[in-house]
C-alpha cells in the first residue's frame, strides 16, 4: 500500500503541475486515494515509503486543487470581461 500511495502521489503531482488545472479534479481524486492508502500503510507498517507516499499525495492534492481553482477563477474573470 505504501508503494501504491507513492505512485498515486507522484501521479497527482504530475497531473497538477503539467495539465495547468484543466483536469485538476482528476489529480485531486487520485491524490485523495493516495492519502487514504498512505495513512493505512503507515498505520499497519510504518516505514519510509508509506510516509513518502503520504507526503507526495498531500502535496499533489493541494497543487491540483490550487491550480484547478485558479483555472476556474481565470475562466470566470474572462466571462465577466466579455460582457
Amino acid at each position: 500500500m505504501g508503494i501504491a500511495s507513492l505512485v498515486l502521489g507522484i501521479l497527482s503531482i504530475i497531473l497538477g503541475v503539467f495539465t495547468a488545472g484543466t483536469i485538476g479534479w482528476l489529480g485531486a481524486i487520485i491524490g485523495i486515494i493516495g492519502i487514504i492508502l498512505g495513512a493505512i500503510a503507515r498505520k499497519n507498517n510504518p516505514n519510509g515509503i508509506a510516509m513518502a507516499g503520504l507526503v507526495c499525495s498531500i502535496i499533489g492534492t493541494i497543487l491540483c486543487l490550487l491550480f484547478y481553482i485558479a483555472c476556474v477563477a481565470c475562466v470566470g474573470g474572462l466571462a465577466v470581461m466579455a460582457q
